[in-house]
């Protein structure tokens, strides 16, 4: 069983690949810079590194095998974006490289293609046009991980326990907003948190040869409209579903006189859906049951955690 470092495993989507691991692998590596483990984790080696500084990287990838890197900066300045996603990732792929590591794989997301219509693309039919620092620098760290022969995975909506910014921003959104946008209609790509560490997990344990690309969209096969999103979300945060309707440029206004940014509202309006067969199918795995399976079984954390955001 080859030796697998997992960066970002404090994090919300490291802390569920984490847990997949030790289930499959014997093993495993944990890297963490601020935030405590999980106690689950006890037992396993874990390393202290930043992105932020190369010099603690240095040993990090000493007999590993597979780096499945999870670490991103998500919001916050451009400098820390800088720092983290673009020359931290760099600098750990140059301690993989010295290293000898045989495979990275990055978690990156699918909003590195920037605002637009998205209708069951395959990665390779699309140009990256990040809109955001965070999007910016973490294509920046897609290339570096490429350009080493690595293998990336791009979600786009995760939902499961741990996560802080799909789910609290949908309801955000809902309790800003007195009506239904355009009828909630558009659909969206969605994936939850466990089957998405099944996926992060089964591509560094692939055989060689078995992946036939190195970029790949990780979601639920089946998209779901956003209005089918929203009302679960509703649901757990107590939110009474609206009986008005709006239009997108009403929606915007109201929200810019409450103070509340519009950058959601961007993507749940039109179509963002993605291709996402083929990494289950070169895999061999299945998916979890599907959006209402899975936020199913995470409904009463989401009730706990949105009744106070």
């Amino acid at each position: 069983m080859p030796v697998l470092l997992i960066t970002g495993a404090s994090g919300f989507v490291g802390a569920h690949v984490t847990r997949e691991a030790q289930r499959r692998w014997a093993d495993l590596r944990l890297m963490s810079h601020r935030r405590a483990l999980p106690r689950s984790c006890s037992g396993t080696r874990t390393v202290h590194a930043d992105l932020r500084d190369p010099r603690s990287l240095r040993g990090v990838c000493d007999g590993v095998d597979v780096v499945l890197h999870c670490a991103a900066q998500i919001g916050g300045s451009a400098a820390a974006n800088e720092a983290v996603n673009a020359r931290g990732t760099a600098a750990l792929v140059a301690e993989a490289r010295r290293a000898g590591v045989r495979r990275i794989v990055q978690l990156s997301t699918a909003s590195v293609y920037g605002r637009g219509t998205f209708r069951g693309h395959r990665p390779e039919e699309l140009a990256r046009n990040p809109g955001s620092v965070t999007s910016r620098t973490r294509a920046a760290a897609e290339d570096t991980v490429l350009a080493a022969g690595g293998v990336v995975l791009r979600p786009h909506l995760v939902f499961g326990t741990g996560d802080m910014w799909v789910g609290p921003n949908l309801a955000r959104l809902l309790r800003a907003l007195p009506g239904a946008v355009a009828g909630w209609l558009s659909r969206t790509s969605v994936i939850g948190a466990p089957d998405l560490a099944r996926l992060l997990v089964a591509t560094a344990l692939a055989p060689d040869g078995a992946l036939a690309s190195r970029v790949y969209h990780a979601a639920d096969p089946t998209p779901v409209t956003v209005g089918c999103a929203l009302r679960a979300v509703a649901d757990c945060a107590g939110i009474d579903w609206p009986r008005a309707d709006l239009t997108v440029e009403g929606a915007k206004a109201i929200l810019a006189a409450k103070g509340v940014p519009p950058d959601m509202l961007d993507i749940l309006t039109t179509d963002h859906f993605f291709e996402a067969d083929a990494l289950w199918s070169e895999l061999g795995q299945r998916p979890g049951g599907g959006f209402a399976t899975w936020f199913g079984r995470t409904e009463q954390w989401y009730r706990s955690t949105l009744a106070t955001n």
